[in-house]
């Protein structure tokens, strides 16, 4: 999972990985939350998808078209998922309009 690389490298004290173990910046090995590490690579994950989701529908809401009120409650409920689900294991996707 690279997002869990990503927020891995954010940690203090960490300067570099290799595989799964952490390294500060004399080679010592760091440790490191590996819960919160996983809850926010599965939030990276989640906001990536919602994000490509609501950009799959932003031709809805350009300033040359009117959105139905449906189309408006879905995207609003996309932007909300990360309020409700912490992970796209858990996440139950609201059904797009037509």
């Amino acid at each position: 999972m690279i997002e869990k690389y990503v927020v891995i490298k954010k940690q203090p004290n960490v300067d570099y990985l290799i595989g799964d173990i952490a390294y500060d910046i004399d080679g010592n090995v760091v440790s490191y939350d590996e819960a919160a590490v996983m809850t926010e690579a599965n939030m990276m994950a989640l906001r990536a998808e919602r994000n490509q989701r609501l950009a799959n529908t932003d031709w809805w809401v350009m300033p040359d078209r009117t959105a139905t009120q449906a189309q408006l409650d879905y995207r609003q409920a996309l932007r909300d998922i990360t309020g409700t689900y912490t992970s796209l294991d858990d996440v139950v996707w609201p059904e797009k309009p037509e």
